[in-house]
């Protein structure tokens, strides 16, 4: 039987390190080589505060995508985000996208109620239906100057 050199032990680890390593970035990076297994959907907002590339997108309390990019429409005056949603993942066109906040002060997240009553969406439409993030620091600031109840 033949014997192995360290040299050769070692070799072998660093190779299976490097290929752990690499395993690892993939997944934490969500990237995929074989393919994209989402479909884009578009949804307007008066304001995108706090939400930012990367975000997740929920559908009854899991998570069924992504946030993928920004641009804003000049002509209405609104940001459009393009969502990533899973393929098999149905949406409706009388579906309501809300940006949420995980907990207090957590991070924003776009919640979407995925509706039912219509026909579904397929990759590239609009959700009309949206809601813009509460601004903490401004319902802070009504209840601590006494604005409450104005508006």
């Amino acid at each position: 039987m033949k014997k192995y050199s360290n040299e050769t032990i070692v070799g072998i680890f660093v190779v299976l390190g490097l290929a752990a390593i690499s395993f690892m970035a993939v997944r934490l990076g969500n990237v995929s080589f074989l393919g994209d297994n989402t479909y884009a959907l578009y949804a307007p907002f008066n304001s995108v505060s706090g939400l930012r590339v990367g975000n997740s997108i929920e559908m009854l309390g899991m998570e069924v995508g992504r946030v993928a990019a920004f641009k804003m429409d000049q002509d209405k005056q609104q940001a459009i985000v393009e969502l990533r949603i899973q393929k098999g993942i149905e949406v409706f066109d009388d579906a309501i996208a809300s940006i949420k906040t995980a907990g207090l002060i957590g991070d924003k997240y776009v919640e979407i109620d995925p509706g039912g009553g219509g026909d579904l969406l397929g990759s590239g439409d609009t959700i009309i239906e949206t809601e813009s993030p509460v601004d903490i620091m401004e319902l802070v600031s009504k209840y601590a100057f006494g604005d409450v109840g104005e508006n």
